[in-house]
């Protein structure tokens, strides 16, 4: 990747939150949920990071904590040289004209009292006031053409479209301001099968011609797979294995990894049948109350007693990384 304009520097990243325990005594501190503990990764400019994991892992607490709408405990996020998580208000707000997100459930992204039009112009009229209604009207109808919309449909309002069309709303909100980076947080998981593709393939064809640098966040590994050109694998909050897509699918390092992958089905009905599935055992730990040492080390196969006493840190190249004691790349 050196070849490659770095974009996004994310250093020992974390995120934790206070939770008051209402059944407790009033002096009774409130416990602390690690949400992100010690995340760190590179982001180059044109390049889809995918990151992946269980539900709870800490996948859009991450991203949410990159763009700033979640404060960070610590750790820096360095974006074109700047560290994020040090600006002022005003100026981390400047920023968010070259990142921008897409949200999980594409209806309830959108205001339903507001037209698609009024929509994708609100972050036009929010940074660019000067422009007038007829230049903003026309970069509205130029997005929505691009993200594969009929520009005559810019008077309706949210709820009068499909799922897949309002995520295609949704998309052309948050590229109307022409952004270097989009962090899309689980953008598909909420609509169908045929229309994942399409939105997955509109997503890879904008990036091409507008040089986008993406962060993907999913659950369907085969998603990631088709998407992503590195992927991060997070566990209970922590960056478990980083490398490029290849290499993670093709030879997972991590135990955590293995048994991922190991569940992604095979287009082949004989692989299939005959493939070795890698359960886990045990269920996810609490983030309130994490295990010592090895996050995931009630669940590893291999896990030993060092495992309890020492937390691996993630080692190796942007290529392939990985935290585990007992496996290197």
């Amino acid at each position: 990747m050196s070849d490659k304009a770095l974009l996004l520097d994310v250093v020992d990243l974390k995120v934790y939150f206070k939770i008051k325990n209402n059944k407790g005594l009033p002096w009774t501190p409130a416990a602390t949920l690690k949400a992100v503990d010690g995340v760190s990764l590179k982001l180059y400019q044109g390049e889809t990071l995918g990151v992946v994991g269980e539900s709870g892992c800490g996948k859009s607490t991450f991203a949410r904590a990159v763009i700033g709408l979640v404060p960070a405990e610590a750790g820096k996020v360095v974006w074109l040289g700047q560290d994020l998580t040090k600006l002022p208000h005003k100026e981390l707000r400047e920023k968010r004209k070259e990142i921008q997100m897409i949200f999980q459930d594409p209806l309830a992204s959108l205001n339903p009292r507001m037209t698609v039009g009024d929509i994708i112009a609100e972050p036009l009229q929010t940074f660019y006031p000067k422009l007038s209604k007829a230049e903003v009207k026309q970069q509205v109808k130029e997005m929505m053409t691009k993200v594969g919309l009929l520009p005559n449909v810019i008077n309706r309002y949210p709820h009068e479209f499909s799922g897949g069309q309002c995520q295609r709303i949704g998309i052309a909100r948050a590229l109307i301001l022409k952004p270097k980076m989009i962090i899309c947080d689980e953008p598909v998981s909420a609509l169908d099968v045929s229309i994942q593709a399409q939105v997955v393939n509109l997503l890879k064809e904008l990036q091409a011609e507008m040089g986008l640098s993406l962060i993907f966040i999913a659950h369907d590994l085969s998603v990631v797979k088709h998407i992503s050109d590195r992927v991060l694998v997070m566990y209970l909050g922590n960056s478990v294995e980083l490398g490029t897509a290849k290499a993670l699918f093709d030879k997972p390092t991590h135990p955590y990894t293995k048994a991922l992958m190991s569940a992604v089905p095979i287009p082949d009905p004989d692989l299939e049948r005959n493939k070795t599935i890698e359960l886990l055992e045990g269920d996810l730990p609490s983030p309130i109350n994490p295990p010592s040492g090895c996050v995931f080390r009630t669940r590893c196969p291999i896990a030993t007693e060092q495992c309890a006493s020492t937390n691996p840190a993630l080692l190796g190249s942007d290529e392939h990384s990985v935290s585990c004691l007992h496996t290197s790349v």
